[in-house]
C-alpha cells in the first residue's frame, strides 16, 4: 500500500526495528554486553534511518506519537549503560539533610560521626567516581532532592522521579519544536540529506507565510544555490531528527542524562528570544546552564543579535544586550545562590570542573592527537597541560566565531551554536556518546545532517566497557571520527556545489 509515494509497510517496520532496538536497550541489555548492545543500536538506527530519511507531515503525528510512547515506556526501566544514577541519589541524600554535596569526598560520609541517612556502603561502592567531588549544577541538584524526598530508601524509585522530570523537558522540547518549525506547506517532504520547502519570509527568525509562487531556477537555466536554500523555510518533520534518534532516546530517557534539561532550556531560549522576550529569555538561558554549565560557551553568539545599532551609540544601541545581560546574572546568582552560600562550594566545584581537562579522557579526537606527539617527544601523558590548552583554545575559537559571524537574524543563532559545541566537542578531552544531544537537536534547524551520522558512530564507544577497567581501542575511535568528518567535508563540498 503506498500514501503520496511511500510504503506505508516501510514505516510500520521502520518504527518496529526502532521499537524494538529502544525497548531492548532500554530493559535487556548490559553495557559490558557490546555485540548485543551495538545490534540493538544497529537495529534502531536503521528504523530510524527509515522513518526519517523521506518523511511528510502527513505521517508527522503518529511519529511524534512514537516517540512519546517510546519515551513513556522508559520511565519504568533501571538505568543500564550508566551508573551516573546513584551518584544522583548519593548528592540528593547529602542536600536533604543539610550537607553541600561538593564540600567533602563520598568517603567522608562513611566515617564514624559523619554518617547520613541514606548513604550506605552498598550505594557507595556504586559510585563511579567516588575519589573526586560532584559536578551536577544546581538545577540538577535540585531534582535529585526532590528524588529521594519522594522516595526515600528506593534507588528504583528514585530513577523514576528524575525521569519524570527528565520526560517534562522533552515533552517541553518538543512543543517548542512544533512552534519553532512552521513551515506552511504541510504536504512538502522532507529529507535526511535536503529538507525539500518552499520559500517563506522570515522576519527575526519567525516563519510567516509563503509569497506567490516564483519561476524555479530550473525553469530560468539556473541552479539551485545557496542563498535560495537560505530563504527556505524549515518543515516541522524536522524534529523528528531529534525526537526520534535513538540516542536522544536511550540516553536521555534511559540513562538519566541532564541533557534533556539543558536541550530544554536552550530551545526555550532562543524561542523567547525571537519574540523579544529578553528579560524571560534570559532567565531560560540561566537554567540551562544551570542544568549543565557548558551553555555558557554559547553567549557570545548572543551579543551581534541583542545590539541593535552603532557600536559609538554604546546606550541606545545596546539597551536589549544591557537587559539581557542584567537578567541573565541575576538569574544565574537566584539559581546558585544556595550552593555559593555554602562553604567549600567554590573549592569543590573547581576541582571537579579540572577533572575534565587534566583527568579524564575519553573518545576525544584532537587530543588524543596531541596526546601521541606528547608520548612521542617526552615519553608521558602530558593531560594536565595539553588539556587545558584544548578548553582555551575551544574558547578562543568560539570568541572569534563570534566575531567573524556578521549576521544579526535570529534564524541563524541555532547553526552558529551548532559549530560553536561542535568546536567545543572537538578540544575536549572527555566525549561521551550523550554530549551529542545539542549538535542533534540544533542541526535540525539546519542542512547539516553530519551530528545525525555522529549519533550512531559514537555508541561504537561502548566496546570500552567490555573490560574492567575499561579500555578503549584507539582504531575505533579514528573510525568513527574518520568517518564523521570524512561526511562533514562530503556535505560542505555538496553545499559548495548547490552555491555555485
Amino acid at each position: 500500500m503506498w500514501k503520496n509515494g511511500h510504503p506505508v509497510c516501510t514505516s510500520y517496520v521502520g518504527a518496529l526495528l526502532l521499537t524494538i532496538g529502544v525497548f531492548y536497550l532500554g530493559y535487556g541489555v548490559d553495557r559490558t554486553e557490546f555485540w548485543s548492545l551495538l545490534g540493538a543500536f544497529v537495529l534502531a538506527f536503521i528504523g530510524y534511518f527509515v522513518l526519517v530519511y523521506r518523511i511528510n507531515n502527513i505521517r508527522l503525528w503518529w511519529l511524534v506519537g512514537l516517540g512519546i510512547a517510546l519515551r513513556l515506556v522508559l520511565v519504568f526501566g533501571f538505568p543500564l549503560l550508566s551508573d551516573d544514577v546513584y551518584r544522583f541519589i548519593w548528592d540528593g541524600y547529602l542536600i536533604m539533610d543539610g550537607q553541600n554535596p561538593f564540600s567533602e569526598l563520598p568517603a567522608y560520609y562513611l566515617e564514624a560521626g559523619n554518617e547520613v541517612s541514606g548513604l550506605s556502603r552498598a550505594l557507595f561502592d556504586r559510585l563511579n567516581s567516588p575519589d573526586y567531588y560532584t559536578v551536577y549544577p544546581p538545577v540538577a541538584q535540585s531534582v535529585f532532592t526532590l528524588a529521594v524526598w519522594v522516595s526515600p530508601g528506593s534507588w528504583y524509585s528514585a530513577a523514576v522521579v528524575i525521569k519524570l522530570f527528565l520526560l517534562a523537558c522533552e515533552l517541553g522540547s518538543l512543543w517548542l519544536l512544533l512552534r519553532l518549525f512552521t513551515s506552511p506547506n504541510r504536504l512538502t517532504p522532507s529529507g535526511f540529506f535536503f529538507a525539500r520547502t518552499q520559500g517563506a519570509k522570515r522576519v527575526e527568525g519567525t516563519m510567516l507565510e509563503p509569497p506567490p509562487p516564483k519561476p524555479s531556477p530550473v525553469s530560468r537555466g539556473e541552479m539551485p544555490g545557496e542563498k535560495e536554500i537560505g530563504k527556505r523555510s524549515l518543515p516541522r518533520t524536522n524534529l523528528l531528527f531529534y525526537w526520534l534518534n535513538p540516542l536522544i532516546i536511550v540516553e536521555i530517557m534511559g540513562n538519566l542524562h541532564f541533557e534533556g534539561a539543558m536541550v530544554f532550556f536552550l530551545l526555550l531560549t532562543y524561542y523567547l528570544l525571537q519574540r523579544s522576550k529578553l528579560v524571560a529569555g534570559a532567565v531560560a538561558m540561566a537554567a540551562s546552564v544551570a542544568s549543565k554549565l557548558l551553555p555558557l560557551m554559547l553567549l557570545p553568539l548572543l551579543i551581534r543579535r541583542l545590539w541593535k545599532g552603532p557600536l559609538r551609540a554604546w546606550w541606545t544601541s545596546g539597551k536589549r544586550f544591557y537587559v539581557f545581560s542584567l537578567a541573565f546574572g541575576v538569574a544565574c546568582l537566584m539559581f546558585f545562590a544556595p550552593l555559593l552560600l555554602s562553604p567549600g562550594f567554590l573549592e569543590g566545584f573547581q576541582s571537579s570542573l579540572e577533572l575534565y581537562q587534566k583527568k579524564f579522557e575519553f573518545n576525544a579526537s584532537l587530543y588524543y592527537v596531541a596526546r601521541a606527539i606528547g608520548y612521542w617527544q617526552i615519553g608521558w601523558n602530558q593531560i594536565a597541560t595539553i588539556g587545558p590548552l584544548l578548553a582555551q583554545a575551544s574558547a578562543a575559537g568560539i570568541l572569534l566565531m563570534a566575531l567573524l559571524d556578521k549576521r544579526r537574524d535570529w534564524a541563524s543563532l541555532p547553526e552558529g551554536w551548532m559549530w560553536a559545541f561542535v568546536l567545543y566537542l572537538l578540544c575536549a578531552t572527555t566525549i561521551h556518546p550523550w554530549y551529542l544531544s545539542v549538535p542533534i537537536v540544533l542541526c535540525c534547524f539546519t542542512q547539516w545532517r553530519f551530528p545525525l551520522v555522529w549519533s550512531f558512530l559514537i555508541m561504537l564507544t561502548y566496546v570500552s566497557y567490555v573490560t574492567e577497567p575499561y579500555g578503549e581501542l584507539l582504531w575505533l575511535v579514528g573510525v568513527e571520527y574518520f568517518l564523521v568528518i570524512g561526511f562533514s567535508v562530503w556535505e560542505w563540498r555538496r553545499r559548495c556545489s548547490r552555491a555555485l
